[in-house]
């Protein structure tokens, strides 16, 4: 076994714990360490990434108990994929939040900040659905002190409304769990997938009971129709950094039903008969929807941000429904984008909405300083969330239609992507010219030149300050995964639509999990 398997895991594991009670009250002390690990994070998921590149799956048994009595990491192209991922936002984040100085409104950011990499790593590589439970449970405590980082009333409302609806999807989790375990008698995700598959039809009601159980609670986490309203309200209020870290939050939901349904409850599997695609379909869509017409109608900036990560799940969750390796190649694609292109609007949308005297309120004012750079960064955040060309938000749906194309559900899937798309063209396009150029013609008129060329009115002592290269730099950074995502979307894609036929094709997995050797 390679205990580098288990570094995501335990690196941030050991030091959040130690930035808590040792550094908590040197910031200094405390960002170097969160940098040290998060860096050094980076390097193992990269490594992990040419570990799995093989098509092997690898396994990591804890106290080298056999699956399924013991407890298993399980490392494949997918996990390592999600991995990587979770490292280069982290970073990213990381960066934004010591450069604006978020990290210094709280004692334990930095602390928060690892238990929540901790949980995510442990979300991707656990091989188990009952300790996907307990990294889901360490996720919800870890975000719900970064949510309410820096106070404020209107942040514990909506910090509260989150914990709650998550509780409600924690209990919801452990009737499934139970209801899985009754049935089967394991809550090993390899050995589910072989008892499953052997449980005649008419035994089988209980599973699809927890089957459609399961789908609810990762729907929770993925901000899934009818199940979205929290999130809105959370991501809006929550610190500008934590909104960007968050935009991983929703994909531990997507990758959940991704992995779980594809691998225990795909549709090979008889006793379902199609039954998740049948639900999550119409899901997608609706969500989809809410989303879309929720940009539309945004009069915040933080608010529009939030409905386009509701309308990008959406879009991602059609290319999931359709359970076809070609189709899950595609909504990977398009996950790498959305989390990065999030990423930069809500990091972004700090920049701008620390500078503005309204706030977040989507209305004309005077023009901010950097206001042309600041709209420049917008148009391209714009377009790429909302999905239009060069960037890689274009090629994301463009794959998607592609691979819908040969499913019942192409003419509404098409329909759906395209107009839903023209609205968050729609709604980015209103958002920016409010920020940007109606504030410039609201300007006040400059004096006759002639008679004032030397009164040159000072700027007054508490004008925002320019951002610093450093504070611009995760911003753009985000961006420019964006611009990578495009430049070498062949390569990726054909790496995606391996890694999803290595996750439907399960034999090498379960074999993998379950068998006496070592590794596969």
């Amino acid at each position: 076994m390679s205990h580098w398997i288990i570094a995501p895991v335990v690196l941030p594991a050991l030091l959040a714990p130690i930035i808590a009670f040792v550094m908590r009250h040197d910031i200094t002390l405390a960002r170097a360490a969160s940098f040290a690990g998060t860096i050094t994070l980076a390097a193992i998921t990269v490594g992990l990434l040419f570990m799995s590149a093989d098509g092997a799956t690898h396994v990591y048994r804890l106290g080298d108990w056999p699956a399924p009595f013991g407890i298993v990491l399980v490392l494949d192209r997918l996990s390592a994929l999600m991995l990587l991922l979770t490292s280069a936002l982290a970073l990213i984040v990381l960066l934004h939040a010591t450069a604006t100085g978020w990290d210094n409104r709280g004692r334990h950011f930095h602390a928060l900040f690892q238990f929540q990499l901790m949980g995510i790593c442990g979300a991707f590589l656990t091989g188990d659905a009952f300790n996907l439970f307990v990294f889901f449970e360490v996720l919800l405590i870890a975000s719900y002190g970064l949510m309410i980082h820096g106070g404020g009333r209107v942040r514990l409302q909506a910090g509260l409304q989150y914990v709650v609806m998550n509780l409600a999807g924690s209990t919801l989790f452990l009737f499934a769990l139970g209801t899985l375990y009754a049935s089967t008698g394991t809550l090993n995700i390899a050995d589910l997938a072989v008892k499953v598959r052997e449980l005649p039809v008419e035994e089988a009601s209980l599973v699809r009971v927890a089957a459609i159980l399961l789908m609810v609670v990762f729907a929770i986490k993925a901000a899934l129709f009818p199940v979205q309203f929290w999130l809105p309200a959370t991501y809006s209020n929550a610190p500008a950094p934590v909104a960007a870290l968050f935009a991983i939050m929703t994909k531990v939901g997507a990758y959940a039903i991704i992995r779980v349904h594809a691998v225990v409850f795909g549709p090979d599997v008889a006793v379902l008969d199609g039954l998740i695609g049948d639900w999550l379909m119409p899901a997608a869509l609706v969500t989809l929807a809410i989303g879309a017409i929720g940009v539309m109608g945004a009069r915040r900036l933080m608010s529009l941000l939030s409905f386009s990560v509701i309308a990008s799940m959406g879009t991602m969750m059609i290319a999931v429904a359709a359970f076809t390796p070609y189709a899950t190649g595609a909504a990977l694609y398009y996950l790498l984008h959305s989390t990065f292109s999030a990423a930069a609007l809500f990091l972004l949308a700090d920049l701008v909405v620390s500078r503005r005297p309204g706030g977040d309120l989507l209305r004309a004012e005077p023009p901010i300083v950097q206001n042309g750079l600041f709209a420049a960064l917008f148009f391209a955040g714009a377009i790429g969330m909302a999905g239009m060309p060069p960037l890689s938000g274009f090629l994301g749906k463009l794959v998607i239609l592609d691979a819908m194309a040969d499913t019942p559900q192409m003419v509404i899937s098409w329909i759906a992507i395209l107009v839903g798309s023209l609205l968050l063209i729609l709604g980015f396009a209103r958002a920016g010219s409010t920020l940007f150029w109606k504030s410039t013609a609201l300007a006040p008129a400059p004096e006759d030149t002639d008679t004032q060329e030397d009164d040159e009115t000072p700027p007054p002592d508490d004008a925002p300050a320019p951002a610093r290269a450093l504070e611009l730099a995760p911003t753009m950074a985000a961006l420019a995964a964006l611009a990578f995502l495009s430049v070498f979307a062949g390569p990726i894609s054909t790496y995606l639509v391996e890694t999803s036929e290595q996750l439907f094709d399960g034999t090498d997995y379960v074999t993998a999990v379950l068998g006496q050797g070592e590794e596969s």
